[in-house]
């Protein structure tokens, strides 16, 4: 079975030293590492942890040799106007659109992410996949770490637990 490409914003790195995401934040990114699922991050993710603090970037950098990277394309820019064009997000959040839109393009599983605000909801999650819809993409999945990663199951293999 292949394995499935999950996205993640850098929410979800920076997760990884938050008491309240780190559990599940270090969880998924232990399930990259064990090859579990393929990690998908972009060139807006890189862009973002510069600023950084040090630790976040040093985790960024150690994990892109398990990566696949989404660089800036016309086509997600075109994505991300038809988001603009819907209001999806103000301005201000151009990121978050930009992340969504990559991982559009992409054609990845899953999208995890701990923002809650403007990603991890079910409006925005509606409008951003009514806008993939109306565009001939399909909808994405998004979640949270927590909803992904397997650590705190009780067992690894899922046909076990049935």
């Amino acid at each position: 079975m292949k394995k499935p490409r999950i996205y993640v914003d850098t929410s979800v790195i920076g997760g990884c030293f938050d008491p309240e995401f780190q559990l599940w934040s270090n969880g998924l990114v232990e399930d990259f590492r064990r090859g579990r699922f393929g990690l998908v991050l972009s060139d807006v993710t890189a862009a973002e942890v510069e600023p950084a603090p040090r630790v976040v970037r040093e985790l960024h950098r150690k994990l892109l040799s398990i990566t696949e990277i989404l660089p800036i394309t016309e086509e997600a820019t075109a994505v991300l106007a038809a988001y603009q064009d819907h209001h999806v997000l103000g301005p201000r959040f151009r990121n978050d659109m930009l992340h969504i839109a990559l991982a559009t393009v992409a054609a990845v599983d899953v999208v995890v992410s701990w923002n809650f605000r403007h990603i991890v909801r079910l409006d925005k999650m509606q409008q951003f996949n009514g806008g993939n819809l109306e565009l001939g993409y399909r909808a994405l999945a998004i979640h949270s770490p927590r909803e992904v990663t397997t650590y705190g199951r009780e067992s690894e293999d899922p046909d076990q637990s049935r």
